[in-house]
């Protein structure tokens, strides 16, 4: 990715990082970071740079699966996971901080 990436922690949500890789992406390589709890329940970080500087923030949802998806400093992040949008919401709010991004643009 050319660049240093640090890994968030969920642990204050009851996630625990269970691995990582890297992928390839449309645009080149990706990183992905999975998380679980006790139950099982799993949160995936997908993270892939972005060839132009913009500024986004979108939910997707697919069936019970709910994706935040944020650009920051030309990096794209999603975070997904079969939560409620709510609790993913603020999850992302937490992580997109974490990595150095500025989530206020979105809180509303």
């Amino acid at each position: 990715l050319n660049r240093q990436l640090s890994i968030p922690s969920l642990q204050e949500y009851g996630y625990a990082l269970v691995g990582g890789r890297l992928l390839p992406d449309a645009s080149g390589p990706a990183a992905q970071f999975m998380y679980e709890n006790q139950f099982g329940e799993r949160l995936t970080l997908y993270v892939t740079a972005i060839p132009k500087d913009e500024t986004a923030f979108r939910l997707f949802r697919d069936g019970n699966r709910s994706t935040f998806y944020w650009v920051n400093d030309r990096m794209g992040y999603a975070l997904s996971g079969p939560i409620s949008e709510s609790k993913l919401r603020t999850i992302a709010i937490d992580v997109c901080a974490a990595l150095g991004g500025k989530p206020e643009a979105w809180q509303q």
